[in-house]
């Protein structure tokens, strides 16, 4: 399935989808406390697990249209990106300090993060993993595709996932195999990072950088082995190629996909 970008607000639509959750949660207790009987009785679990159902069917549908394609974040809280292995080019990443929105709608900018871009990449499968809780009840929203993610990745990786410029921000991303960069600057100064031709997004003058040593739509290459990052963010501002796509919520706090 190909997704094609929209300049929908990822946020407004989680916020309409939290929206939705939390008045059938209020529904659900409301009628249970006035004692009236309406046929059959569901346990409360279920009545907890229906709106989260909704959610990721809802979730699905709008990756579907490519609502969501433009970005994905998580309110306050980090989400898990894991790959066996990412194959860039025209990579680059800066040091930054974005404005994180709160769960109470306070914003904060004292979170260093790396942002970290690639004009075009391809991933060896895709495991993403979010926790939430609903009416007081953890969940994880589970999002694969591609190859089944494992926690030592082959040592032979082949990419099936297909993303142009791609950008994930996050306090946190490490590789668990071997590292190769070619024609890349470490310590350019962050501002003169292009990706895609375009400076990144947070980059200060002087601030710390690793770009292309060259010019032209590759630039710089990298090929990561066992991808992990904690991020906050993750945006496609062009296209994303998804093999066998699969959105899930468990009950509890999952660790793998």
């Amino acid at each position: 399935m190909k997704l094609h970008l929209s300049h929908l607000n990822p946020r407004q639509y989680t916020r309409r989808l939290r929206a939705s959750a939390a008045d059938w949660n209020r529904t659900m207790r409301a009628e249970a406390a006035d004692g009236t009987a309406r046929g059959t009785r569901w346990a409360r679990s279920t009545a907890v697990l229906l709106p989260a159902t909704l959610t990721v069917g809802a979730l699905g549908a709008a990756l579907a249209h490519g609502a969501l394609a433009a970005g994905f974040n998580v309110t306050n809280t980090p989400f898990t990106l894991t790959s066996n292995g990412v194959s860039g080019t025209g990579f680059g990443a800066i040091l930054n300090t974005p404005t994180i929105e709160n769960a109470n709608g306070s914003t904060s900018t004292n979170t260093a993060m790396a942002r970290v871009g690639f004009a075009s990449a391809g991933l060896a499968g895709l495991c993403g993993i979010v926790h939430q809780s609903i009416a007081g009840v953890p969940y994880s929203l589970l999002l694969t595709a591609g190859q089944t993610v494992t926690a030592t990745p082959p040592a032979t990786v082949t990419t099936d996932i297909n993303a142009s410029n791609l950008y994930i921000e996050a306090p946190t991303l490490t590789a668990s195999g071997n590292t190769t960069l070619q024609n890349a600057v470490l310590g350019m100064s962050a501002d003169q990072v292009m990706v895609a031709g375009q400076p990144l997004t947070g980059a200060q003058p002087g601030g710390f950088g690793l770009g292309s040593a060259g010019s032209g739509p590759n630039g710089s290459t990298v090929n990561l082995a066992g991808l992990n990052a904690n991020a906050y963010t993750a945006e496609i501002a062009g296209s994303l190629t998804l093999p066998a796509l699969n959105i899930r919520v468990v009950a509890g706090s999952a660790n793998t996909c």
